[in-house]
């Protein structure tokens, strides 16, 4: 087996060699760019802006097709189609968005390639660039990741961004009021994703200052929508609470500035919309008229055999929008009529680009080359892009001695974790209320985090009833609103976060940070009720599998904490606070005691700073350590009580700082045990959680032994300690396996 060490240090040159190769991916950009802006408060668009639109829009299609063909010269393809139809709709964005109460996101994400040549146009980025990297590089995704006047809200999995832009507009509601607008933008098959209903249902629940875009071009990946899922998205959204503003087309502009206008409107007073564009019904003859592609119409419709007085439905947003053939031939898919086929997945393979450009919808007309040219000349407009402040910066930060007076049980008291990050949150909520959002799934009570939610403004306290997935997204959203020191915190209990809301945790895998380092978001989510003691619920609140979970975000985490006693949980969950970036917290249920070290002294004061480790019992010729992971730690100071030689400590969470690890092997040649309150398997199917890590580190250095929970397929509905002994997690299992080292 390689060198674990140096094979890091490997990963981290080509990482380095990686972002060295980029553009844009810095920690801070200013961007010159072409003036165009867009007010909403103006009665209607101007015939120079809407010229602007126009010549812009050709622009960014041509670098997007341009690109698509460099693709084709290496037998690649995108999503073309859809890329094509987001331009039109995302320039106008783009013309109001300020980057700070008002800003944007793209929901099918997989409609990158319009995104990126939208931004060339304005001149964020190069236009080279994206024809030659597009889908080859860091800076240039296949999805929409983070740039230059781009948005944060990296897109994932479809549905995903719905909730995540609900967050992002409630917490810019919170900060800048009126101002606050989001606009995101979303394709019509991923409305239906429980994701988006819930994050539908979520804002019209706090008002939020959203506009949905929808792009209703009937087409999916397989087929039309009509073949796949035959269902008006209307009524289904506005039930939820969402105004629907209807339009023709997405391609009208001064039509499009007026649904924005009124959606803005709407946002002011507190009710999301969607803009859905219904399409038309017009002959054949009609819509080549109406587009100027009359001779190119009447070519393909009659190479199908179609008559040109043909009547058919027009959608009212246009996969492969000014890509005339692949444009038609989308509009005859979903009209049912010869010669449809869908471009969900559009490319320029055995196309040339000059063809494709030559078509009549990407004419120079003189009144866009001028008003292009105008905005050319002026004053370009100069936006400055930050990267999110590092893990571990500090945030929430509240002095010692302020923590120090916060009354905590005493030693010798038998009482919940729960305890302690009640008063570690209820604190810096009390401190910091404009900085501090709770967002909770009917579980306040459960979680402790009513007393937190009591000292801040109701805008920054958002109940979602049962909808955890939806929840932890929002959740991150509020983390994107801005960079300044802020808390957001989603508690639930840990079995939903194995279950149900893993989509809050799996975002932090696919979200870029401008430098180009995929990382967590500033948000805690707090898993209650961990492992096996969560009174006498049997499965239905068991989370047996937390330390895997969390273990498999580190890193995309700052920490992971896993509190022992309730003084040790108000110390993770202030840090958790006082800490930019991502966090999960694991806090058990039931009842354990508040340990004392030998001299009958609090482990852990409200005062201290939070540390990986802690040590509970030390002996002084210890050869042996018990590394207890949060609950178990009462176990292991039992244990150590008939044990000359071994020494307790207690790990507050995850990762240990550098060189810790190494430092406990080479203490403790006689050997380790581990006990976690979670699923550590067997050798039949190999270790995970804690025992994993440490058996990871210190196999063939020190002899090993693991106490956890090695199969969980019969249990019993009883109290802790019956369930504990059960599982094997017992004070004299401790002390056997110590024996077997």
């Amino acid at each position: 087996m390689s060198n674990p060490a140096f094979t890091v240090a490997a990963q981290a040159a080509r990482n380095e060699a990686l972002l060295d190769q980029s553009h844009y991916l810095k920690d801070e950009v200013e961007s010159k760019v072409l003036p165009f802006a867009i007010d909403l408060s103006a009665d209607a668009l101007t015939e120079t802006q809407i010229h602007a639109l126009n010549a812009l829009e050709k622009k960014a299609a041509a670098t997007a097709l341009g690109s698509l063909a460099s693709l084709a010269k290496i037998n690649e393809l995108d999503h073309l189609g859809g890329g094509l139809e987001l331009i039109p709709s995302l320039l106008m964005t783009l013309g109001i968005t300020d980057y700070s109460a008002k800003h944007y996101t793209i929901e099918h994400a997989h409609t990158s390639i319009g995104y990126y040549g939208a931004l060339s146009a304005l001149g964020f980025i190069d236009s080279s660039v994206v024809v030659e990297e597009f889908r080859r590089s860091l800076d240039i995704a296949g999805h929409v990741s983070w740039l230059p006047g781009g948005t944060p809200m990296n897109g994932g999995r479809l549905g995903v961004m719905v909730p995540v832009a609900v967050g992002q507009s409630l917490a810019a509601k919170s900060y800048y009021g009126e101002d606050a607008f989001t606009v995101c933008h979303c394709g019509d098959a991923a409305w239906i994703s429980g994701q988006a209903l819930n994050g539908f249902n979520g804002a019209d629940l706090h008002g939020a200052p959203i506009c949905f875009v929808m792009h209703r071009n009937g087409i999916q990946l397989s087929g039309s929508c009509k073949s796949i899922m035959d269902k008006d998205p209307r009524p289904v959204i506005a039930s939820l609470g969402i105004e629907i503003i209807e339009i023709s087309s997405l391609h009208d502009k001064q039509a499009l500035f007026g649904a924005y206008k009124k959606a803005y409107e709407l946002a002011k007073a507190g009710t999301p919309s969607m803009i859905y564009p219904v399409g038309f019904e017009c002959t054949l003859t009609e819509l080549g008229d109406t587009y100027g592609i009359g001779v190119e119409l009447t070519t393909f419709a009659g190479e199908h055999g179609v008559a040109m007085d043909t009547k058919v439905w027009v959608p009212g947003s246009l996969m492969s929008w000014r890509d005339v053939k692949p444009m038609l031939e989308c509009i005859f898919l979903v009209n049912e009529l010869p010669g449809g086929e869908g471009h969900h997945d559009g490319h320029m393979k055995g196309r040339e680009l000059a063809d494709v450009l030559s078509n009549p919808m990407f004419d120079d007309v003189g009144e866009e080359v001028d008003a292009l040219s105008a905005l050319s000349d002026a004053a370009p407009r100069v936006v400055v892009t930050k990267k999110r402040p590092a893990p571990g910066t500090p945030n929430l930060v509240i002095d010692s001695q302020i923590r120090a007076e916060v009354e905590l049980p005493a030693v010798g008291k038998s009482t919940s974790p729960r305890a302690g990050s009640q008063e570690g949150y209820a604190l810096v909520a009390k401190t910091f209320p404009a900085r501090f959002f709770n967002v909770s799934c009917d579980l306040d009570p459960s979680t402790k985090m009513a007393k937190a939610a009591g000292f801040i403004p109701g805008k920054n306290d958002f109940q979602m009833s049962i909808e955890e997935q939806v929840s932890a997204l929002m959740a991150n959203g509020i983390a994107l609103a801005d960079d300044e020191p802020h808390a957001v915190v989603f508690a639930t209990f840990a079995a939903f976060f194995e279950g149900i809301a893993r989509e809050g945790l799996e975002m932090w895998r696919y979200t870029r940070n401008l430098n180009g380092v995929n990382e967590g978001l500033n948000a805690i989510m707090h898993l209650s009720h961990v492992g096996a003691c969560t009174g006498r619920d049997h499965f239905s609140g068991w989370a047996l599998d937390w330390i895997t979970l969390a273990m498999g975000y580190l890193p995309y985490l700052d920490r992971f904490y896993t509190p022992a006693d309730a003084r040790g949980a108000f110390l993770a969950t202030y840090d958790a606070c006082a800490r930019y970036g991502a966090s999960i917290v694991g806090i058990p249920r039931d009842n354990l005691p508040v340990l004392a070290k030998e001299d009958g002294s609090a482990l852990y004061n409200p005062g201290d700073e939070w540390t990986p480790t802690s040590v509970l019992v030390e002996k002084p010729a210890a050869t042996k350590a018990i590394l207890a992971m949060g609950a178990t730690a009462m176990l292991g100071q039992e244990a150590a009580a008939d044990l000359a030689d071994t020494d307790v400590i207690v790990v507050n969470g995850l990762p240990f700082g550098e060189g810790e690890m190494e430092d406990l092997i080479a203490k403790y040649a006689g050997g380790l045990v581990t006990i976690e309150d979670g699923i550590i398997g067997h050798a039949g199917v190999g270790l995970r959680g804690f025992a994993s890590l440490v058996h990871s580190a210190a196999a063939g250095k020190v002899p090993l032994a693991h106490v956890g929970i090695t199969d969980p397929t019969v249990a019993p509905s009883d109290g802790h300690m019956e369930v504990w002994a059960h599982f094997g997690l017992t004070t004299e299992a401790v002390k056997d396996a110590v024996a077997s080292l």
